[in-house]
């Protein structure tokens, strides 16, 4: 059998604690919010003036634009005044900056990249290829935000990172993000909250509806029920949740791929957004979208959800629906088959699970795709990103744990129009970590959130011990030499 050749590219992406972002520093309790405005409002306009100027000085350098952050802060305990008296703008920014705080985004790794073709392919070479790479950003409290590079493959296959910008910002919040009926409803009821109630503010609605609009509803069903019966309460606050959780987010333009950073926005993504699978997915019409399935994480709970986008610029978030969205791992194949959405997952967290869907907000019915089957993956396999289309096949990269919870990345065949057979596998690890690469905030692991396809290579970016992200490209026809044809039982 011909030895495989793995073709290092030299670009290894370190975590860099300088990166940094203004985050809400408001105390949980309102009597301190109202303390801290207290002592603010004690000083005269002109001690204020001095102290604005003294943190303008300190940070003003760090951050593309700190007052508009400020104002939106301000903004957000300005419920908490106690004075009629209208304020200064000078004091309203003091205000902001003391309930706002620094947070380094990827102080502790950078690392579980995912890599796609950038919406703009103008300007290239012949045989470049211009990526934009996402990558889960690790900072303090282990609270992981989905970070983003652009860079191009040469015709030669080395790898040309865009030098990461100075300042990062986060997107605007839409405040009246608009939901789709059908998905909105459905989850309601697999949630067990279709009532009376809950129907007669979905009647009231359209097909497509704004959260104003839906804050209007309920108050309308709500009208003449006071007090509320515990069970109509309950049912409001988890619609609210519903309506939280899934949000837009738009970045401005003028911004740089390695300026923008989605933070968690939710209560049920708090504690982080882990391990974006994104992938370019083509309509049989030809429309493209970028869907990227990603874990959010509240501290207690894992819930698989999907970002939407068209651009990098405009993003939407959903929840996943179906007996099926559980776990983690969950990647979209780059295009119908068969007319149908089809999804590789994970459900019992050992075995690989495939999915077929008529809508790619929907998933039950998983089917046993493969499970464990060399030693190095003897505790459980996963995969390690969207499937890749070639002549021969859908290549899945895959992950397995082994013995000391040591992660090695594997590949897989898998038929183009049937891909719930498994054509041939490889016996051996595709990747292993090694050396200096064993070492990181979580040892022996490599991991990947998906590789692309350029020309005659696979592009494979991947973390090293969740804590840094490095960079290969592996001859397709080598690999698919090196798979194992698997006999059908």
């Amino acid at each position: 059998m011909r030895r495989l050749t793995i073709h290092p590219t030299g670009v290894t992406m370190r975590p860099d604690p300088r990166r940094v972002l203004i985050r809400p520093f408001i105390p949980s309790n309102p009597v301190r919010i109202v303390n801290i405005i207290g002592r603010a409002l004690a000083l005269s306009e002109g001690e204020t003036k001095i102290q604005l100027a003294s943190v303008l000085g300190d940070f003003e350098g760090r951050h593309a634009d700190v007052r508009k952050i400020w104002r939106r802060h301000f903004r957000m305990v300005r419920p908490h005044l106690f004075t009629g008296r209208p304020l200064t703008e000078v004091r309203q920014l003091y205000i902001g900056a003391l309930f706002s705080g620094e947070y380094a985004l990827e102080s502790a790794a950078l690392f579980n990249p995912s890599i796609v073709p950038h919406p703009d392919q103008s300007g290239l070479g012949e045989g470049e290829l211009r990526f934009l790479l996402s990558l889960r950003a690790t900072g303090e409290g282990h609270i992981s935000s989905i970070s983003f590079r652009s860079g191009i493959v040469r015709a030669d296959y080395s790898i040309h990172i865009e030098p990461p910008l100075r300042f990062v910002t986060a997107p605007e919040i839409n405040p009246n993000p608009t939901y789709r009926k059908p998905i909105f409803l459905h989850k309601l009821m697999e949630m067990g909250f279709e009532n009376e109630w809950t129907a007669q503010v979905m009647e009231s609605l359209e097909e497509e509806f704004s959260l104003s609009q839906l804050e209007l509803a309920m108050k309308r069903a709500a009208r003449g029920k006071a007090p509320l019966h515990r069970d109509i309460q309950r049912t409001m606050e988890c619609v609210r949740w519903l309506a939280e959780s899934n949000y837009e987010v738009h970045f401005d333009p003028a911004t740089a791929a390695s300026e923008r950073i989605i933070f968690p926005v939710s209560s049920n993504e708090s504690n982080g957004m882990e391990d974006a699978r994104f992938v370019r997915f083509i309509e049989d019409d030809g429309t493209t979208t970028y869907y990227g399935t990603y874990t959010a994480y509240n501290g207690r709970a894992i819930l698989p959800q999907l970002l939407e986008t068209t651009n990098f610029l405009d993003f939407r978030a959903i929840t996943l629906n179906g007996r099926a969205v559980q776990n983690k791992g969950m990647a979209l194949f780059p295009r119908r088959i068969d007319g149908r959405y089809v999804m590789i997952s994970r459900q019992d967290d050992e075995n690989l699970f495939l999915m077929f869907s008529d809508n790619p907000h929907f998933w039950s019915d998983p089917r046993v795709l493969r499970r464990p089957a060399q030693p190095w993956e003897a505790v459980k396999i996963g995969n390690c990103g969207s499937p890749i289309e070639t002549p021969a096949g859908w290549l899945v990269i895959t992950h397995g744990v082994g013995p000391m919870r040591k992660y090695c990345m594997g590949a897989m065949l898998l038929d183009l129009n049937d891909p719930a057979r498994v054509i041939s596998q490889l016996k051996n690890p595709l990747l292993t970590p090694e050396g200096a690469g064993r070492e990181g905030y979580v040892p022996n692991v490599v991991y990947t959130c998906g590789a692309l396809l350029h020309g005659d290579r696979i592009v494979l970016p991947y973390g090293l011990s969740d804590t840094a992200t490095d960079f290969v490209t592996i001859n397709l026809q080598e690999l698919l030499s090196s798979l194992e044809p698997v006999e059908i039982a």
